[in-house]
């Protein structure tokens, strides 16, 4: 691999991963990891490992537990096993050179760590990720009434919110309605009546009327809001998830708080868009980064970064479940984003100190400056 002054800048750069999720706490028989390994359901006789992120599993985390390069599944998950999780999470998160994680802890349909527990084992820090819909169907669940739906769940998410190391909110409403929604914050009876049928039916939150309310609380709370966008698992509906559906909200909300677009495949460029003409919008292209691994990386950062101004791009590896993730999403940032940079400056089309700079900004700085973390400490 081609090297430079960019590569060993980034290389040796402390990291901010302004999302990602906790890792299981135990140990994975074959079918746990790889059901961890895919966006998908793991098919009948085709495994997860024959994926490009299975692939870059083999290929880059396997050295880290002591095996040769491409070491086949069988031979990684057996001394992955022998290492034992702890180990295992140990080492993959010490590699990430990560010293501040911002963790959604909003979805946990199996155990993971906290954000304490990622911290202790990275030594690191860890700030919290309030997820919207959890708290709204919470609210739900404890019993609202109707009317009374509106102020209960914004004094519950400003409850939330108040907790020492929150430090942003973030919606899925990408998986629940999409993006093409009515960008008018909802009347109070509107909200009423959509409560009405909501809190009557049950079940997660995926009215239109309720989603644009979450989002105009979020606006309300003066956080950053963290938006999932483009790919995701089987309940996204990609087409309507695009985040230019977001334009007249953005018109809308233009001088409030700051929107991180996260993930944004393959919707990076219209991402970049949005970050050029909202001065309030960011983006990310995580999740995508350890999918696609480190052969991939610069050519998904490279479309991001066409028109995207140099202190609106973040790092976030969106790792979930498996701590390999964290590893191959920094992985995959500092190669892919150092290989784009040297090549400008080998090209003289950007100088070297411009390079170590945007390298800098995107690697952490830029999430200081969005996120204020010494105030939330």
């Amino acid at each position: 691999m081609t090297t430079g002054p960019v590569h060993e800048a980034l290389a040796g750069a402390r990291l901010v991963d302004h999302h990602c999720h906790g890792v299981v706490t135990g140990d994975l028989d074959r079918p746990a990891f790889e059901s961890l390994l895919t966006e998908g359901a793991p098919w009948p006789g085709i495994s997860p490992f024959d994926t490009p992120v299975g692939i870059a599993v083999r290929r880059h985390c396997a050295p880290l537990l002591d095996l040769p390069r491409h070491a086949p599944a069988d031979v990684y998950l057996a001394r992955r096993a022998e290492l034992g999780a702890p180990e295992a999470t140990r080492r993959f998160l010490a590699a990430t050179g990560t010293d501040v994680f911002c963790v959604d802890t909003g979805y946990t349909p199996v155990p993971l760590t906290s954000p304490g527990q990622l911290a202790e084992t990275a030594n690191a820090t860890a700030y919290e990720v309030v997820r919207l819909e959890s708290v709204a169907e919470a609210v739900a669940s404890a019993g609202v009434e109707p009317d009374a739906y509106a102020e209960t769940f914004r004094a519950a998410v400003e409850e939330a919110v108040r907790q020492p190391g929150v430090v942003a909110v973030k919606s899925v409403a990408a998986y629940r309605t999409g993006f093409d929604l009515d960008p008018v914050r909802p009347s109070d009876p509107e909200v009423t009546e959509a409560a009405r049928h909501w809190l009557a039916d049950g079940g997660r939150l995926a009215d239109p009327v309720l989603v644009r309310h979450l989002l105009w609380t979020a606006v309300d709370l003066g956080l950053p809001l963290q938006l999932h966008t483009g790919f995701g698992d089987a309940d996204i509906r990609l087409h309507r998830v695009d985040p230019t559906h977001l334009t007249d909200w953005l018109h809308l909300t233009a001088g409030t708080i700051p929107v991180l677009l996260l993930h944004c495949w393959p919707y990076q460029r219209q991402a970049a868009y949005l970050t050029a003409v909202f001065e309030q919008v960011y983006l990310d292209v995580g999740l995508t980064l350890h999918h696609v691994g480190p052969a991939r990386a610069r050519a998904i950062l490279a479309e991001a970064l066409e028109i995207t101004p140099f202190r609106k791009l973040l790092y976030s590896s969106d790792a979930y479940g498996l701590a390999e993730f964290h590893h191959l999403g920094a992985l995959s940032f500092r190669q892919g984003l150092a290989g784009l940079l040297q090549e400008r400056v080998d090209a003289d089309e950007l100088s070297l100190p411009d390079a170590l700079r945007i390298a800098a900004w995107a690697g952490g700085d830029n999430a200081h400056l969005v996120y204020r973390f010494s105030a939330a400490s």
